[in-house]
């Protein structure tokens, strides 16, 4: 309720202050010249509008002073009310709150998400991603032009602002995010982000950009779980693909680029049934019972194993990677929940 008060104020204030001289005006019609309170809103109607009808009845020397006082009150407040109305409405501030309601109301239904800081070309390219596995993300983007461009099916996920300040980012929902993505052509303005972003929710997962040699260290340093840098992996990228060119373009697409047609999935220790907590891969028949593979394992340590032997334990703080088509991970998940 206050919330609502605070954003329409410019909008509400005109209108009480030409409710309160209707009232005012009714009023005292009413109790000075016991007009009856029809007569007393119609007599104050035409005297604020300046219309120049008649009065409903002859008035008293009282009621004509009080006619008077209530032009007077009335000449600035009824101006000035009206056009503050049609001001509001013209340039349109009562559609842009309306939109930051609805997106309020949006953000506040949504949980583990991601948010994405900038929309430039890296930005652009992890929202492509995201959308291609359906994962819902907020875009935050402090020029206004490119947000009112931005034609995605989660268009109206969408927060024009400055992300490096406290309160954009609680906008964006920054408390029940699962993570948050930082793409923002300055480093210092990606270190601001991962500072904030660790403040405000200590569990979230940071990926930073970096443009910076020197800056992925410190953005670790400040919080960041991982640093890209993209002109080095798209150097290496390219290297990798005169070297080994099918090989690179398969895992491009088991990734991100497979979409529909392959994942390659993590399974964490903690979204595992108890009953199959401490169990060995084996164990899990998760070939025999949902054709998905095994092809990787974390341990508690943080050691990548790959192609893990059928005796390896699940245990907590272990990862499983799978790879299969969406219908195979979706069954994977069923099963192990």
């Amino acid at each position: 309720m206050f919330s609502f008060l605070k954003d329409y104020s410019r909008f509400l204030m005109p209108i009480a202050i030409l409710i309160a001289v209707l009232l005012f005006g009714t009023i005292g019609y009413w109790i000075l010249e016991g007009y009856t309170l029809f007569n007393a809103f119609y007599m104050t109607i035409i005297t604020v509008a300046t219309v120049g009808y008649g009065e409903v009845q002859p008035l008293t020397v009282t009621g004509k002073v009080f006619t008077v006082c209530l032009i007077i009150i009335s000449f600035g407040t009824f101006a000035y009310a009206v056009s503050a109305i049609t001001k509001f409405v013209l340039d349109g501030e009562f559609n842009q709150l309306y939109k930051n309601r609805k997106l309020n109301a949006a953000i506040e239904k949504l949980s583990d998400h991601v948010i994405i800081c900038g929309y430039g070309r890296n930005g652009r390219q992890a929202a492509q991603v995201l959308k291609r596995h359906n994962r819902r993300f907020v875009v935050v983007e402090s020029n206004s032009q490119i947000t009112e461009s931005i034609t995605h099916k989660f268009s109206e996920l969408v927060v024009t602002g400055d992300s490096t300040k406290d309160e954009i980012l609680i906008k964006a929902g920054i408390h029940k995010a699962s993570a948050i993505i930082t793409t923002l052509p300055m480093d210092a303005d990606n270190l601001f982000i991962v500072l904030t972003a660790r403040n405000l929710n200590p569990k979230i997962t940071i990926i930073s950009r970096a443009s910076e040699d020197n800056s992925d260290t410190k953005l670790k340093i400040a919080g960041a779980n991982n640093v890209i840098m993209p002109d080095r992996v798209g150097g290496a990228h390219m290297a990798s693909l005169v070297m080994k060119p099918d090989v690179m373009e398969f895992i491009d697409f088991i990734t991100a680029e497979g979409g529909d047609n392959i994942s390659l999935e993590e399974i964490a220790y903690d979204s595992v049934s108890e009953e199959l907590k401490q169990k060995t891969l084996k164990d899990l028949e998760i070939r025999n019972k949902s054709g998905a593979n095994i092809i990787g394992f974390k341990t508690a340590t943080g050691e990548y194993l790959v192609n893990p032997s059928a005796d390896t334990k699940i245990i907590p703080n272990s990862k499983i990677f799978v790879l299969g088509t969406p219908d195979q991970i979706r069954k994977l998940k069923d099963i192990l929940a």
